[in-house]
């Protein structure tokens, strides 16, 4: 299979054009709008079992009809990566920057830097104050952006003064709970300005584009970039915030979420039940319908995005979660088969991405959208047998690595502090010592306890440079790169908790390998094999909408190519 003649002749027009064309909508082919969707936890096989069909699903039928159809007109890279470290963060920031962690400075939600200080209120999940000095020596701190950064983390709104049931946006961000910079007069570092490098958002919207995204935490403003001044329209419902009844909403699989659809579950967070997940999400996917329709994601007077999208939580929900007197989530085997529990979330998505597709063609927009459908990160492991915890529930299956280096660790980092908010591990570790000359020290714990922690593979030195920065302080090293990675044996995740099978964040194929579909109907269908990166999404998108890709910072510094298939292509637009 080969693209169509019509898309051959060309995928962009010039930058010029495109600024003054953005809301023209004209024939088939041109592209005006980009709809980006992640699907958080989706895999590639789960995007090829749910178009296809696998034995033991569904009576062997596919049950994605809606994204299969996208397929028909879409090419899909089998063989796309995520971000490494693969936790949200980086990973929505590599979508949109088209950075590596090296180049973007992001590398979790919760992860440390040595040139910032602690903020100066402790944080909703006990990242603890601390002081800071103008233009003093930093004190170095864990870095926070999700939730316990809002002003009350409980409400959906975040706690923004004035604010309607779901909707406070940046304004539910506490300020004192950032962290700050010395450097700066002790100024807190808001999320857009975290990020090292520019975006996709700040790019379209210089260029007389609109902007518009959806995400889980006020935090993920992150997406506008340095200044914090290219979104047009935010929407961010705080995900693990107290669950509450939405009156109006109904999801796309019949769920009336007027009162809370799951009142037996644990209701302090969204992503504690099948049922109440899809409630969340169908929030983001109603901002959506709007925006199609030329409104900001709450229904006032608006334009049609240039930019817009969103992110679906409830495949993640339902691939680790373990819902007590309820069910269990992830996969049946290794073949990807999922169980009742992600079925149902996988067709919840499908449904929803149905409606955003009838609204597109009822709106005359199908033939000028380009939809792109990935996803943050994947989930590991999908093969159930593989699943460790350590130190698991009963507390006897091990010792983590933090654990293991605990008196090494900067104390907001350490699992020796009783109230702090915890070392940054998942199915992954990241290690940031309070001394990097104790790294072969630190590293020489691990192998002696290797066995007991699960250990894969250890990074430092050499193999950590290599792909990111040299950990230190400026100007000859990198603030924020851990001094060690541990990457653990598949199927082992350093959680004690008994209501998770699966996590994400780490290295493994099930991390990192996503569904990445891009499609449109001017296309025809196509598979490519050739490994590719979600990061290779931002300057793609610059490139069908007539930017120029070297105008993102990661372009230039890392060198990150446009997709095969739109690289080759001549301006048309």
């Amino acid at each position: 299979m080969k693209l169509s003649t019509a898309l051959l002749i060309g995928l962009a027009a010039t930058t010029a054009a495109s600024a003054q064309n953005f809301d023209n909508d004209g024939g088939r082919g041109n592209i005006r709008h980009v709809l980006l969707i992640s699907v958080d936890g989706m895999h590639a096989v789960d995007y090829l079992n749910c178009s296809t069909g696998i034995s033991g699903v569904n009576g062997g039928s596919p049950y994605c009809p809606n994204l299969a159809a996208l397929g028909s007109t879409g090419i899909n890279y089998v063989a796309a990566s995520t971000s490494k470290p693969s936790d949200s963060f980086p990973g929505l920031m590599s979508i949109v920057t088209g950075a590596s962690p090296r180049t973007m400075g992001i590398y979790y939600d919760v992860a440390y830097d040595r040139s910032l200080d602690a903020p100066a209120k402790t944080t909703g999940n006990g990242l603890a104050a601390g002081p800071c000095t103008p233009n003093a020596a930093p004190t170095g701190t864990t870095t926070e952006y999700e939730e316990g950064i809002d002003l009350d983390q409980t409400k959906l709104n975040g706690g923004a003064p004035g604010a309607g049931l779901t909707d406070g946006g940046i304004a539910s961000i506490d300020s004192t709970r950032l962290i700050r910079d010395p450097k700066a007069g002790c100024a807190p570092v808001f999320p857009w300005n975290f990020v090292r490098t520019n975006t996709i958002f700040g790019v379209i919207h210089k260029a007389g584009g609109f902007t518009a995204w959806s995400d889980k935490h006020p935090a993920y403003s992150a997406v506008a970039g340095p200044g914090g001044n290219s979104l047009d329209d935010f929407y961010a419902p705080e995900i693990n915030s107290n669950v509450i009844g939405l009156p109006g909403v109904s999801t796309p699989t019949g769920i009336n979420c007027s009162t809370v659809p799951d009142p037996g579950s644990d209701i302090t967070a969204w992503t504690n039940s099948f049922q109440n997940i899809q409630c969340y999400d169908t929030l983001k996917v109603n901002a959506i319908l709007n925006e199609i329709d030329g409104k900001t994601h709450d229904g006032k007077k608006s334009r049609v995005p240039t930019i817009f999208g969103m992110n679906f939580q409830a495949v993640s929900v339902g691939q680790k979660l373990i819902e007590a007197n309820v069910g269990t989530g992830g996969y049946q085997n290794a073949a990807g088969a999922p169980t009742t529990e992600l079925l149902g979330e996988i067709q919840f998505i499908d449904k929803s991405i149905g409606e955003m597709v009838s609204e597109l063609k009822d709106r005359g927009l199908y033939e000028s959208t380009l939809v792109i459908v990935t996803a943050k990160h994947g989930q590991s492991p999908i093969d159930p047998n593989r699943y460790f915890p350590i130190p698991g529930h009963s507390g006897n299956n091990g010792e983590s690595p933090a654990n293991l280096l605990a008196n090494l660790l900067p104390f907001s980092e350490s699992p020796a502090n009783p109230n702090g908010i915890g070392p940054t591990e998942d199915d992954i570790s990241l290690l940031w010592l309070a001394n990097s000359s104790n790294t072969k020290a630190a590293v020489a714990t691990l192998e002696e306890n290797a066995a007991k922690a699960g250990i894969g593979q250890i990074f430092y030195g050499p193999t950590v440079s290599l792909n990111y920065n040299v950990p230190g302080l400026p100007p000859n090293a990198d603030p924020r790169t851990p001094d060690i990675i541990v990457t653990p044996n598949v199927g082992v995740t350093y959680t004690g908790s008994a209501a998770k099978l699966s996590e994400h964040g780490g290295f493994a194929h099930d991390d990192t390998n996503v569904i990445m579909l891009l499609s449109n109907p001017a296309f025809s269908p196509k598979w490519i094999s050739t490994g590719v990166g979600t990061n290779q999404v931002a300057p793609t998108i610059l490139k069908v909408l007539g930017l120029d890709p070297n105008s993102l910072d990661a372009v230039r510094l890392e060198g990150t190519p446009v997709l095969p298939s739109f690289d080759t292509q001549q301006p048309r637009w």
